[in-house]
């Protein structure tokens, strides 16, 4: 069984992105990389990652604060509820980003270059990874152990 409040990413990936947290997508999968950090199991995921950080511009939250929180030990629940008193988003507001995230893609062609080069890399021939969540999905799916 995987302990979400001490994970160890040398042994499974972090939560998907797409699991929301109080509306929030992203969020779940930044505590678990958060924690695992903290613990010296991150393995190969970072922590303020780029993808994060689209989090914390948009919560308007600091990496480092959110950390610090994080170190106290708090449950996902009680952390949602510290996200809550630091940003001033409205729910309408999340969920219109976290809906923009989800589908977020490449753009241009060096994203999708980049994209492409992921897949050719696992030797997959998937064609319906279109956004960085799908992929981040597949990669997490292949990197410990599934098929592409």
């Amino acid at each position: 069984m995987i302990n979400y409040s001490n994970p160890d990413l040398t042994q499974h990936p972090p939560r998907s992105i797409r699991v929301r947290l109080g509306g929030y997508i992203h969020l779940c999968r930044l505590l678990d990389k958060a924690r695992a950090t903290l613990a010296g199991k991150g393995g190969e995921y970072h922590y303020n990652c780029p993808l994060d950080q689209l989090f914390f511009t948009f919560t308007g939250i600091g990496h480092e604060a959110m950390l610090a929180e994080i170190k106290t030990g708090k449950t996902d629940v009680e952390i949602l509820e510290w996200v809550s008193t630091q940003t001033k988003r409205l729910p309408h507001e999340i969920v219109a980003w976290s809906t923009w995230a989800e589908l977020e893609g490449p753009g241009g062609e060096e994203g999708h270059e980049w994209v492409a080069s992921v897949i050719k890399g696992h030797k997959s021939k998937r064609d319906d990874i279109h956004s960085f969540a799908d992929l981040l999905d597949f990669d997490d799916f292949l990197s410990y152990g599934g098929k592409a």
